[in-house]
């Protein structure tokens, strides 16, 4: 199995590290993930050593502002059980906005931003196995947007998160440039089936993270 994905509509060949269970690369820009067991992307703030198991596609986008955005589906089993979209800067300078099974059983937007230590923040709950989320970035900037699905009508964006990380920009002892792309993990369980479906990627800047466009 190759470590290297390459989506049509993504500018930047992603990597695993580490690698998933399986992947499979379907109908264009869908891109289905399957993390093992036990598997998470977490520094607990309670001092517990970190966790890196999780299965994480990235990629090094082009200079300057994008936004990354995919429809993601969950099967959902176990309690954190996710999908994610990733901002990954360092070991630990990274950001996750999840599609996360809640302890209550709910399908909720989650966001967790890493700074040394994990913060986790819990955002609203989905009726269904399936949300937008959205990632831009704007100057040394990120927001995170998670939209609910609509049949007829333009996805509203609603903002989640807004935020800055250490970057090469910031911290000039970081050897490595910011990387974006796919996670999914099942910290509890026995696994978990992501799928994320018309990916996009485009080189804009959003003007206005808090107007729903």
């Amino acid at each position: 199995m190759s470590d290297r994905v390459q989506i049509a509509a993504v500018p930047m060949t992603l990597t695993w590290d580490p690698a998933p269970r399986a992947w499979e690369l379907t109908v264009p820009n869908t891109l289905t993930v399957q993390a093992g067991p036990g598997t998470d992307l977490f520094s607990d703030p309670a001092g517990n050593p970190p966790v890196a198991t999780a299965p994480k596609a990235l990629g090094i986008p082009p200079s300057g502002d994008f936004i990354l955005s995919a429809r993601l589906s969950v099967e959902f089993t176990s309690t954190f059980d996710a999908g994610v979209l990733l901002v990954y800067a360092a070991a630990d300078s990274w950001a996750k906005l999840c599609f996360e099974y809640s302890p209550a059983g709910e399908p909720t937007v989650v966001t967790v931003v890493t700074r040394g230590v994990s913060d986790d923040c819990n955002s609203f709950t989905v009726a269904g196995n399936h949300v937008w989320l959205r990632i831009a970035r704007i100057g040394r900037t990120f927001a995170f947007h998670a939209a609910l699905p609509r049949d007829t009508e333009p996805l509203r964006w609603n903002l989640v998160r807004y935020f800055t990380l250490d970057t090469p920009s910031t911290r000039p002892e970081a050897r490595e440039e910011v990387h974006v792309g796919f996670l999914a993990q099942s910290p509890t369980g026995d696994g978990c089936r992501v799928t994320f479906s018309d990916i996009t990627f485009h080189q804009r800047t959003v003007t206005d993270i808090r107007d729903g466009s």
